[in-house]
């Protein structure tokens, strides 16, 4: 992939995971069943993640972290989906054709 298509996915990933505008957040049942001041603070976290590094974001997309969150290790991550959320996008660096769906959960349920 280019480094300009991977610079625009990375950019449209940020701006969707920082406002949770611009695409579906899902929540697994194990962060549902959670308190919700406990469900807040994780989703707060997961907004402002910016620890990438080599190891967790190899592609440079900017698509997955993980915390821990009061003894909980928490996972989210993007997925890019066409337009129906029927397959996968043929162009995840164009919002046009692109629906980004980001799932929050706890990494026991991975």
């Amino acid at each position: 992939m280019s480094e300009d298509k991977t610079s625009k996915i990375r950019e449209l990933n940020d701006k969707f995971r920082r406002t949770f505008e611009g695409g579906r957040v899902m929540l697994t049942a194990g962060v549902v069943a959670l308190d919700l001041m406990t469900t807040v603070a994780i989703q707060q976290k997961v907004k402002a993640f910016d620890a990438f590094t080599a190891d967790n974001d190899p592609h440079g997309e900017h698509d997955f972290g993980s915390f821990e969150h009061d003894g909980e290790k928490v996972f989210w991550k993007i997925d890019y989906y066409d337009r129906d959320l029927k397959f996968g996008s043929e162009d995840p660096s164009d919002p046009a054709q692109t629906t980004r769906v980001l799932t929050i959960m706890l990494a026991e349920e991975y």
